[in-house]
């Protein structure tokens, strides 16, 4: 036994090491016991020279991040640290899984060339590896035959992220070492050359090369020295596939050609699509591809390649010195960005998040243009594009890799689109509110909560089960939890926490920035009396006050605090409801938000049923309008109103160009319904940080009663049309979920469950003769429209809509259901006699340009039912400005040193 291997035996406690498995550039690879789980394990070590450049800790701080990559493909994380005594005492390990076999390495030392249908086999195993882990943002750098390992013939790629980690801990420190990363021989040009930002093209173009010498043999470029492998990938073409092997399929040549573009952008845009080009028999090889070797340009290569020696040394210098040499202050610019008429911004309406901007900062999306849809803006570009399947969306957002816009439609469906193109996915339509969501590097996307919850986790993929992440803190009176923002190492996620006062005379919402824990959900707040914060990677967090100064103070994502004081920067910013704010702020520095002289305004219109829309009262515009509810009568409509966002409260005004009273003074109500003597309303109010249901007279006369009293939250009463039932929604703070119940006011001391099942239901509504209950249920597994007799509702069901459906409401002649199905507001044709039925479904008109609440209605239908009383946001009459500032981190910087 060696002495070494006895070194490595007494550093470990908890796994028999055996043997040394082998030995690379960055680590040691023993064979080991777990004796806890009885199982064979690798324990990599790293190199002691290595250690000392990262610094231990750092190394494993980045490694966590890659430790949730979970994928058939992907050899995964299965422990780390640091050797704590002995000899290697201060040496940073990791575990991973044994896997018996060989490497792909071995096997190509034994065969040379692999067969075809194996080679594209195993080349499409590793892609979908790739592909899925630059979908959480985790791309490889350094991909090669050693670290791919064959078990039962399927490829397995070991060494995720370990090359980033070690990029990341040891920074420019690496290049002083002589140590390197990569090997030569599969590095894309960009990589070669020392390029500080590497893409998922880089891996592509890697496994383009190990592709390549699965079929010839050989890796594309070889060479006596590492300097002369590195002149050759720079200057020289690969040869032909065919040429050395005439069984090659063109299409697979033409794919293998494609990946090996010396331009990234000239590669396959994701690993998926290089898989599906190795296996599409029809795909043929573009004008401007690698291979084959085009002759007119053989004469720039050769003479290229004359010089390669001299090339070599001098790119090699170039990209140490660019490597270990202070990198140069760059240019700050600060500008306004102008936006075409037609491609305009959609004025700032209740809970909007109008904006985001991918990590690096190339493409800006916002939501804009006549259908309110998500538009994307290459910076580079005069113009930009409009997604199909986005109209009517809420809150934008970038993966981490850029490639895809998640968005919110229709008040609950999360969807996700790719920007190569195809019709966006439904992830989830439970669940999901519209106040922000944040797509992790671990592959769940972090959202807002429906109604007054916590905020949720889903992973990113089609129907995908959302499930609660942070908890409300009762401690603080928290009430809801909006705008994540999950930090970069994928440790905790930003957010807003909104509070209730103390007492009624104080009880006004307060806000904070809270970080939470991931996966625990365990949060703290950091940050009080402030909004919308946004983490910078220069190390700062970045929020907005109540007073819109955008301030911005030194964070550490690592510890999740603030360490530094506070700095303004801007004021004057666009506050949206709930507390949105336009900003975002990309990894490569680029800061974007919006200034606006005056908040946005919302208006009440009538919109006819072809989608015409007038004002009710251009006099009567404020910041915020929620859940509008006619008198039986038509004559006044009750809305509850707020400067911020929820709760606020209930204002009722004449129609149409009347006095408005403001029936409460609190501001703890939200969701208002008629008595139908329209002579009082019954509203949630919010007491002691929970919501009971209370009634007060419609002319303020006198003071609210309590109505209803139950262990859970009680939200958006309806009353049957002959006063004797009160129907509501009561959610559970601990589950979230929402269930409809029902009490006869003097006849029953409890409530009577009338939908309660283990899904969500909401937004209820009496038919006209109170035989029939209308609500919205996602027991299928998305939000539709249901109707049940009343208040049997447990004998019959019948659904009415067909693709999605939210906020019903009865017709006031019974005839006609009305809801929205993301972006359109539906009319559903309904006989009630001798049993309930459905007829023609007509779409009226698009109803993405007004306000929109997944459970609760966010309009009323006029007496004649020809016309809805709607919330518009308005545009200000002074233009929001538009503000991009490129390279900010650089004047960041500077002010730090002031």
């Amino acid at each position: 036994m060696t002495e070494r291997l006895e070194q490595v035996q007494r550093a470990f406690t908890a796994y028999t090491v055996e043997r040394e498995l082998g030995s690379g550039g960055m680590a040691t690879v023993y064979l080991a016991h777990d004796k806890k789980h009885d199982r064979k394990v690798a324990i990599k070590v790293l190199h002691a020279e290595l250690a000392a450049v990262l610094g231990a800790e750092r190394f494993l701080q980045e490694i966590r991040v890659t430790a949730n990559l979970q994928h058939p493909h992907i050899l995964g994380l299965i422990d780390s640290g640091i050797i704590a005594e002995g000899e290697l005492q201060g040496r940073p390990y990791y575990v991973m899984p044994y896997v018996k076999g060989e490497s792909l390495r071995q096997r190509l030392d034994k065969e040379q060339q692999l067969p075809v249908s194996d080679a594209v086999r195993i080349a499409t195993e590793i892609a979908s590896a790739l592909d899925y882990a630059h979908r959480q943002g985790v791309i490889h750098r350094d991909i090669k035959p050693e670290n791919i390992l064959l078990h039962d013939g399927s490829a397995i790629v070991a060494d995720f992220g370990i090359a980033l980690a070690v990029t990341q801990a040891g920074g420019a420190r690496m290049t002083q070492t002589g140590l390197s990363l990569g090997t030569p021989s599969y590095m894309s040009p960009e990589q070669a050359m020392g390029e500080r930002t590497i893409t998922a093209r880089s891996d592509i173009y890697s496994l383009g090369a190990v592709t390549y010498e699965m079929l010839a043999g050989e890796p594309p470029f070889t060479g006596p020295t590492v300097q002369a492998v590195v002149a050759r990938v720079m200057t020289e073409e690969p040869r032909p596939l065919t040429a050395q092997r005439r069984n090659v399929p063109p299409h697979v040549e033409a794919a293998v050609a494609r990946a090996l573009e010396k331009i990234p952008a000239d590669r396959f845009a994701s690993a998926h699509e290089f898989a599906d080009a190795l296996n599409n028999p029809s795909f043929a090889l573009s004008s401007t591809s690698a291979m084959p070797a085009r002759h007119g340009d053989s004469g720039r290569f050769k003479a290229l390649f004359y010089g390669a020696a001299g090339v070599a040394v001098l790119f090699l210098a170039i990209a140490i010195w660019g490597w270990m040499r202070p990198a140069p202050p760059k240019a700050v610019s600060r500008y306004r960005l102008a936006l075409d008429s037609t491609e305009s911004m959609a004025p700032g309406g209740a809970y909007w998040g109008r904006l985001a901007l991918s990590s690096d900062g190339s493409r800006l999306a916002y939501l804009g243009g006549p259908l309110a849809q998500v538009l994307v803006r290459q910076r580079n570009q005069l113009h930009a594009a409009a997604i199909p399947g986005t109209e009517g969306a809420n809150t934008p957002f970038f993966s981490p890799d850029g490639q895809h816009i998640g968005f919110v439609s229709g008040g609950t469906h999360l969807r996700i689109v790719s920007l190569n193109g195809g019709p966006p996915i439904t992830v989830t339509d439970s669940l999901i509110g519209v106040a922000g969501d944040s797509w992790g590097p671990d592959g769940f996307i972090y959202a807002d909560g429906l109604g007054s919850l916590s905020l949720v986790r889903v992973e990113a993929k089609a129907g995908a089960v959302p499930k609660l992440f942070t908890t409300l803190d009762t401690a603080r009176r928290e009430y809801d939890h909006l705008w994540p923002d999950v930090l970069p190492n994928g440790k905790g996620v930003l957010f807003t926490a909104l509070s209730s006062g103390k007492t009624a005379a104080t009880n006004r919402t307060t806000y904070a920035i809270a970080v939470a824990e991931i996966p625990s959900g365990k949060h703290h707040v950091i940050v009080n009396d402030a909004m919308y914060g946004r983490y910078a990677t220069s190390g700062h967090l970045l929020y907005v006050t109540t007073n819109r100064t955008l301030m911005v103070a030194p964070f550490d994502q690592n510890s999740m605090k603030v360490t530094g004081e506070p700095m303004a920067l801007v004021e004057g910013m666009r506050i949206g409801a709930a507390g949105s704010a336009d900003l975002a702020v990309s990894e490569a520095g680029t800061l974007v938000y919006v200034t606006s002289a005056e908040a946005g305004k919302q208006e009440l219109v009538w919109v006819t049923r072809d989608g015409k829309a007038e004002s009710v009262d251009r006099d009567w515009q404020e910041d915020y309008f929620r859940h509008p509810a006619l008198s039986p009568n038509g004559r006044r409509v009750a809305v509850e109103k707020n400067p911020v966002g929820p709760p606020g409260d209930i204002w009722i005004k004449q129609l149409d160009k009347g006095p408005a009273l403001r029936l409460t003074l609190d501001g703890s109500n939200i969701y208002s319904a008629w008595k139908p003597d329209g002579q009082s309303l019954t509203f949630s109010r919010s007491t002691s940080g929970f919501y009971d249901l209370w009634t007060k007279r419609a002319d303020g006369s006198a003071q609210p009663v309590l109505q209803v009293h139950t262990k859970w939250e009680s939200f958006e009463p309806h009353w049957s049309p002959d006063g004797k039932w009160l129907i509501f929604v009561a959610i559970d703070p601990a589950s979230g979920f929402g269930d409809i119940l029902g009490i006869r006011p003097g006849t029953d001391t409890v409530p009577v469950r009338l939908v309660a099942t283990k899904y969500d239901e909401g937004a209820p509504a009496f038919s006209p003769d109170g035989r029939w209950m209308a609500y919205a249920s996602n027991e299928s597994g998305r939000f539709e429209i249901y109707v049940a007799p009343f208040p049997n509702t447990g004998t019959a069901k019948w659904v009415v809509s067909t693709n999605g459906g939210t906020e019903v409401q009865w017709s006031h002649s019974g005839r006609e259901l009305f809801y929205r199905d993301g972006g359109n507001l539906v009319a559903v044709e309904v006989k009630a006699t001798p049993t309930f039925s459905t007829g023609r479904s007509t779409v009226l008109f698009p109803a993405g340009g007004f306000t929109s609440d997944a459970f609760a209605q966010e309009y009323a239908v006029a007496p004649n039912d020809q016309r809805f009383l709607m919330i518009r946001p308005l545009r200000p009459s002074k233009p929001d400005e538009l503000v991009v500032v490129d390279n900010w981190f650089e004047e960041l910087k500077a002010k730090s040193r002031k």
